[in-house]
């Protein structure tokens, strides 16, 4: 038989595992190592840890056994394998016209039909993700745009009484950077507990991925910047003036 590496760990972690037997009556079962009756089988291989239908759970300790009907087999070629199926069907038809050929598949197609369910529910997260990401980038914007729009009398009295251009810019920039950066420890705070708990539904990815926490913090960033320097350019053109005689 072939074992995987997980079997080699929990039995012949200190030993070379070739040759060694396994069984019901094997010496590492049965502890008496002068047992030559039912010895079981003889581990002649050693493969990876892999897995199989599932891609959340976790390996065992697994042998390989020959299969008692039909078999499997597998090909490597460095070309198409598509345009290796018809020369397999007729190396098989000469060796046995009888010989049924079926579910011919490449390790492309079966590594698709596995992750089918795990692609799709990872395009839909990442869709309504991108959808959240969107309403929230609208939302902020809105918000901090509304908030300096607001400011626009405060902002033309400063330029009235001589504060300068880049001045009143850059403090109304950093309010609100200053309020996104308290939202944005929050939030990631906030996501970084909530993932946790979703630790068990990913593969490949791990719950606090730096890169995509850095990535949304920076486009919140470019938008709050957006927000707050247009809205605060358009108020520096106001004429003091009529400012201050409607403040009268």
């Amino acid at each position: 038989m072939v074992v995987n590496e997980s079997f080699v760990k929990a039995y012949f972690a200190k030993v070379d595992p070739i040759g060694q037997t396994f069984g019901a009556d094997s010496p590492a079962m049965s502890g008496d190592p002068e047992t030559e009756e039912n010895a079981g089988s003889t581990i002649v291989g050693v493969v990876r840890d892999t897995r199989y239908a599932n891609l959340r759970r976790e390996v065992h300790p697994t042998i390989y056994v020959p299969g008692g009907d039909g078999g499997t087999f597998e090909l490597r070629t460095a070309g198409d394998p598509q345009s290796l199926i018809p020369a397999v069907r007729n190396v098989v038809r000469q060796a046995g016209p009888d010989l049924p050929i079926v579910d011919i598949e490449t390790q492309t197609q079966q590594i698709d039909t596995i992750l089918f369910q795990e692609r799709l529910i990872a395009r839909l997260a990442s869709l309504f993700g991108l959808l959240s990401l969107l309403l929230a980038s609208i939302g902020l914007y809105g918000l901090l745009a509304y908030e300096v729009t607001n400011c626009t009398r405060e902002i033309g009295i400063r330029v009235a009484l001589g504060a300068p251009l880049a001045e009143v810019l850059r403090g109304v920039v950093r309010h609100g950077v200053l309020l996104t950066a308290i939202g944005a420890a929050v939030g990631i705070a906030g996501s970084l507990a909530v993932t946790r708990l979703l630790g068990s539904m990913l593969f490949g990815v791990k719950p606090s991925d730096p890169v995509t926490i850095i990535g949304v913090s920076c486009l919140l960033l470019m938008v709050v910047l957006a927000a707050c320097y247009f809205p605060a350019r358009r108020a520096t053109r106001v004429d003091p003036l009529v400012v201050l005689r409607h403040e009268q």
